[in-house]
């Protein structure tokens, strides 16, 4: 099937949005004050899973865990990025889970917690039998990083899915507080390691708000360029 995106946004805050999709289970949580979306990833065959971004409410956070495991089993947290919103509940899910934790190696030092797994552009990250590529997109933080898993059973054209963090959202890339040079390293990572590899199906979960696909956002990347932002 073609992915569609997942977003956590429930305006209940409610429970939290699933997209099955073969070998790996997508879960996306809205929690906190700015609406981030929390992404547990878990692995069928293994019951190994891992979290992008503890960003707030641990309570729910742990609850969304239950949901892949009941035995609470958490193997994995990684961080997209350094900002405040995205590491709220970081600390408190590492006590309670004793999960090991990566980010981006340009970002790790400023994260609440030691970073147990500094990540670089190109690794790949194991969930059990499954595997997710590390994409750095710089520019909105100088260590933000993307995660991409394919579903090998979808074939070359579908089965894509990127979590973004705050680098890539429905309408353009992330803030750059207008920095015309930070502006220019993200939108060029955007392009060259995201639109111009991956095809036009696949689905992109962003750190806040709705999902998108790159088809619906590749003819509008002429006019992000040239408003600079």
């Amino acid at each position: 099937m073609t992915p569609t995106a997942a977003s956590g946004h429930d305006e209940d805050r409610g429970g939290s949005t699933l997209l099955r999709t073969g070998p790996l289970e997508i879960r996306a949580l809205s929690v906190g004050p700015m609406d981030n979306n929390a992404y547990l990833l878990t692995c069928r065959s293994t019951g190994a899973q891992l979290l992008i971004d503890a960003a707030a409410e641990p309570e729910r956070l742990q609850a969304l865990i239950a949901e892949g495991s009941p035995a609470g089993r958490l193997d994995l947290i990684v961080t997209t990025h350094r900002h405040h919103d995205h590491v709220g509940a970081l600390a408190a899910l590492v006590e309670a889970s004793g999960a090991r934790t990566a980010a981006g190696a340009e970002d790790a030092a400023a994260l609440p917690v030691p970073t147990d797994r500094p990540l670089a552009h190109g690794e790949v990250i194991e969930l059990g039998d499954q595997r997710l590529e590390v994409i750095a997109l710089r520019g909105h933080t100088p260590g933000s990083i993307a995660l991409l898993w394919h579903d090998d059973a979808q074939g070359p054209e579908a089965g894509h899915h990127l979590f973004t963090g705050d680098s890539l959202f429905p309408g353009g890339v992330g803030n750059t507080d207008r920095d015309p040079q930070r502006f220019a390293q993200l939108l060029g990572d955007v392009e060259e390691r995201v639109f111009d590899r991956l095809p036009d199906a696949t689905a992109v979960h962003p750190g806040h708000g709705a999902g998108t696909t790159l088809d619906a956002e590749r003819p509008a990347l002429p006019g992000w360029r040239e408003r600079g932002w």
